[in-house]
């Protein structure tokens, strides 16, 4: 028995270690889609959670719809973001894309390989976090993307805000390449659908 464990451990060394996904495979991966889409859950900053879909369309468009109760709705688009609100019906509080970690993975090119860009990274042979910010803006905060390997994908990411507070997204099974319409990520369109127009 001793020799026969002392023969795994012996093979178990000699067999080399799988690591964690490489920053060119994730950067790889994150620019071989334009259009993605899946359910997801999130989970708040004061432990509420919320369900609902997702859409993305690279460069900078995202939109989140979210499920009953809270039937509220995120866009990015036109290098904003605007939080609707669907019990107020009231004008959309709205801030830069570019002030948000979110941006980092819609822009039109990621390159995970600029300088400060990646504060942290590693993982095992099972899943693999990489956490980004914008070098020339760190104080916007920074998100933490997590994948599984064989084929990458994405699963899950955290954003950490300026204030320190964490919203986690964790996504459904991921589509990308699919359909979207344009209209989707158009603010003006949905302030008019809502009648909140000036």
């Amino acid at each position: 028995m001793r020799i026969l464990t002392l023969a795994a451990t012996l093979i178990a060394l000699a067999l080399p270690a799988r690591a964690e996904i490489s920053v060119s495979d994730i950067s790889r991966y994150l620019n071989s889609f334009r259009t993605a889409g899946a359910a997801f859950t999130q989970v708040n900053a004061d432990g509420t959670i919320s369900t609902g879909d997702l859409t993305l369309r690279r460069p900078g468009r995202a939109r989140f719809d979210y499920d009953e109760p809270n039937k509220s709705l995120v866009i990015a688009g036109g290098g904003q973001v605007a939080i609707f609100d669907a019990v107020t019906n009231t004008r959309p509080e709205q801030y830069p894309l570019s002030q948000t970690p979110l941006s980092l993975i819609l822009a039109e090119q990621v390159n995970l390989g600029r300088s400060g860009m990646v504060v942290r990274h590693g993982g095992d042979s099972t899943q693999t976090a990489i956490t980004l910010q914008d070098p020339e803006n760190p104080q916007y905060g920074n998100i933490q993307l997590v994948f599984t390997p064989n084929p990458v994908t994405l699963r899950q990411w955290v954003i950490t805000d300026d204030a320190g507070s964490q919203t986690t997204v964790i996504l459904g099974d991921m589509k990308t390449d699919v359909s979207l319409g344009a209209g989707l990520f158009n603010i003006p369109q949905e302030l008019r659908r809502r009648g909140l127009t000036e």
